[in-house]
């Protein structure tokens, strides 16, 4: 009696873990073995295959390295990641920066410093936003962003970095539409050109149009008019047109009381 209710309890137990005789393994997925950066031919080292629980199955996975051998990434992956068709370039598609843009986009460099390029803060896969400082047509300056949430591709020659380690690089690839391209290549030649690093998920579109010198002078005199001499002005506007005028001492009497001195019988 003892064995057969030992033995009944492990059937029990085994079963409620999932590892009965009626289980079944999982579906097999191929995920990354190690880092890939992004625009890399995944070799067979970078591959292994997991069972994995039914329920759960990635959309658009693969059961065979072999499937994915030599496929381009089109975006980093990290150890343990399935690899999926939406991260892989077509299959004729060779290695490089190329396999990384998304249809329709392309890729364009801009010459940057340390404080254009926000810093070395403005890595691979971040957003920012440019602006072009120049002069108009009646020679006054002026400072306008000219391009909002524009995806960085690449600094420098790396398509990957440490966000905990920035790098100053002298040159920075961005991710445009051609029409983006044009007005890029267009604000370069026309004046200096700063990158604005923003939150990769603030998708709001921006509606500004542009600072001039004079917009700078009119917050300037603002200022100047909320100060504290300006607000007594303001609050007393005749005096501050009619400033008190120093009383002259008549030629006439004097009057004294006590140590008190009056001008015309006033004290």
């Amino acid at each position: 009696m003892a064995l057969l209710i030992g033995a009944v309890a492990v059937f029990l137990v085994a079963r409620w873990v999932g590892v009965g005789g009626s289980t079944k393994a999982g579906p097999r997925v191929v995920v990354a073995a190690s880092m890939v950066d992004a625009g890399l031919p995944l070799a067979a080292n970078n591959l292994r295959v997991l069972s994995w629980p039914s329920q759960t199955a990635p959309q658009g996975g693969f059961d065979s390295p072999e499937k994915v051998i030599g496929r381009v990434t089109r975006q980093p992956l990290v150890p343990g990641e399935p690899i999926l068709e939406s991260r892989l370039a077509p299959i004729d598609v060779k290695g490089g920066l190329s396999a990384t843009l998304e249809n329709g986009k392309r890729a364009i460099t801009v010459r940057v410093n340390d404080v254009i390029g926000v810093a070395g803060f403005a890595l691979p896969g971040s957003y920012v936003d440019v602006l072009v400082s120049a002069h108009d047509a009646r020679n006054e300056p002026f400072s306008k962003i000219v391009l909002d949430r524009v995806k960085v591709l690449a600094v420098a020659q790396e398509t990957a970095a440490d966000p905990a380690k920035p790098k100053v690089v002298n040159a920075v690839t961005l991710e445009l539409t051609p029409a983006e391209s044009e007005r890029l290549d267009l604000a370069r030649s026309v004046g200096s050109l700063s990158l604005a690093l923003r939150n990769e998920l603030d998708r709001a579109q921006l509606t500004s149009v542009g600072t001039r010198l004079e917009d700078l002078m009119h917050e300037v005199a603002r200022s100047a008019n909320t100060s504290p001499d300006a607000s007594a002005s303001k609050s007393n506007p005749v005096a501050a047109r009619n400033p008190p005028a120093t009383r002259q001492a008549p030629s006439g009497v004097e009057e004294y009381r006590g140590i008190q001195r009056g001008i015309g019988g006033e004290l």
